[in-house]
Formats: C-alpha cells, structure tokens, sequence
C-alpha cells in the first residue's frame, strides 16, 4: 500500500536512491523530466497533478545545473498545487563558506541557503559540511530542518566488517563523526591534526600510541581530492598498521582521488550512498525515511 497523499520526485542520476526512500516510506515515486536544450538550458517538467505533499529527493554534489532544475521545479510544484514541500538532499552544497575571508567575497551558505528556504519547507540532509554555524537551521532557514544521525548506521556498517577496528579521524573537523561512531560500538579512536597548504598539499600529525598490528578506519564526512585521508593513510602504515580502510559519508572524490588513495596502500573504500559512486555499500534510505515521517 503506497501514501497517496505523498510523492516522492526524484531526478535521474539520484533515482534509485530515490525509489528506495520512497519504498521505505510507503510513498509513489515519479521521476522529473529534464530536457537540455543545444544552448545548455533545461526543461523541467513534473506530473501534471501532485497531492498536498511533495518530497523531492536529490543530492547536491555537481550542483550549478542541479540547483537551477531544482528551483525550477519546486516553483512548478507549488504551481500544480503542492502546499507542502520537502527537500531530502544527502549531499548538501556550497556549506564551507559562512564568512567572508576577504572583502567581496560571496558567503555561499547564506546565499544559497536563503535560496532554497525561499522554495522548501522541509531540509533533510546528512553530515552537513558545517563550521562556525552550528546547525542547520542556521544555514538554512527552513520551517522543518531535519540531521538525522548517521554514526549508528555507519557502526552497524563497521561491525560486520572488523573487529575491533581502531578508528582514526585525520583532522580535527572529523572528531564528531568518528567519536559518534567510535561510541555506538565502543571502540577506540584518535583524532590527528592537519595542516593545509592547498587543495591538494596538507600535513597531518597523528597522536602518539602504538599502531602496530592495529586495523585502522580513517572516519571523514566528505572525501574531495582524498589528499587528507591519502597523508593519513600513509602515516598509518609507516606506524605498521595491519591495514588501514577508509569510511566516509559523501564520495565525491574529484578527478583520480579514488586511485591515488588505493595507490597509497588504503585497502578499502567505503561511502554512504548520499553520493552515487562505485564505493557506495551503505544505504540511507531507512534513516532518511525515518526524518520524512517524524
């Protein structure tokens, strides 16, 4: 039996996901028609008719066009009808920047923020990309902003991988990801401290304790040029860790990040599927549709 009065939009490249949440939540799902015209604009086109409440489902990685159709389409949506709009977006963009560092500088989180609390009444989304604001309601001013907590799923995850694996956070910014994972399944954890020279040249320094014949889990929300989780990777196995894996929410993983990390020595990959990519081996959809139902 499906929620008639909830539907589920998802777009192509995040669609399973999509059909999975709207699975778990007993909701319809339909698909959104995006036709690029030669000169690179887009045609979005929905059902023609929605029910009161609308979900639509997308992650924000590669996100210029995806906002562009996104807006588009949740205007159409109110358009058709819909009074109540949810936005479920894993991957959650432009949140690094919360000030200017230097003047004229765009603070892309305000900006983009106040944009999609303009369109939405519900955000739900997962590890967001967060610093000097502390929640997402912050970010973004939503009626219903939603952070469900990934570290049980993630632990869950781990168990059946190792035993008794021993975590590590790369940086500083990791510590409340890998201390939440570490604590659902009581497991030991260090937290290294980094610093960045550029995108792609960091220093990282590891506490002192003896590594060796220890499985290492290197914990991060977002995996981007891999450069930090790559250093890390080969700290550990100089200190003769038995193996060293990695586990990571968002997957982004520019250009050959993924193979420069397994080139270093790194055993495993593993992601949540807020990002479509090849590492992908945790699902989200019943942590997700949890948040939409409560």
């Amino acid at each position: 039996m499906t929620d008639n009065a909830t539907l589920v939009l998802g777009f192509s490249e995040y669609a399973e996901a999509g059909r999975r949440l709207a699975e778990a939540c007993g909701y319809d799902f339909a698909e959104v028609s995006v036709h690029q015209f030669p000169d690179g604009e887009r045609r979005v086109q929905l059902p023609g008719s929605l029910p009161d409440r609308v979900v639509f489902c997308r992650s924000l990685n590669d996100p210029d066009h995806k906002l562009i159709e996104l807006f588009l389409a949740a205007a159409t949506a109110r358009q058709l009808g819909a009074i109540d709009l949810t936005l479920v977006a894993p991957y959650l963009c432009y949140m690094r920047q919360d000030i200017a560092f230097t003047p004229g500088e765009a603070v892309s989180q305000r900006i983009l923020g106040a944009l999609l609390a303009q369109h939405f009444d519900g955000l739900i989304t997962v590890d967001p990309h967060l610093h000097r604001v502390h929640s997402l309601g912050e970010a973004v001013p939503v009626s219903r902003p939603q952070v469900p907590d990934t570290a049980p799923v993630l632990a869950s995850f781990l168990k059946g991988q190792l035993d008794n694996p021993l975590l590590v956070g790369p940086d500083e910014e990791s510590e409340q990801w890998v201390g939440a994972i570490a604590r659902e399944q009581q497991l030991d954890f260090v937290v290294g401290r980094k610093v960045r020279h550029g995108d792609r040249d960091v220093e990282i320094e590891l506490p002192t304790m003896n590594y060796r014949d220890r499985h290492t889990v290197l914990v991060d929300d977002v995996a981007s040029t891999g450069s930090t989780l790559r250093v890390a990777g080969e700290l550990l196995l100089a200190k003769q860790a038995a193996s060293v894996d990695v586990l990571v929410t968002h997957a982004l993983f520019a250009g050959d990040a993924l193979e420069r990390l397994t080139a270093s020595g790194i055993r495993h990959v593993w992601s949540t599927d807020a990002i479509p990519h090849s590492t992908n081996r945790v699902h989200l959809d019943h942590l997700l549709a949890e948040a939409l139902e409560t």
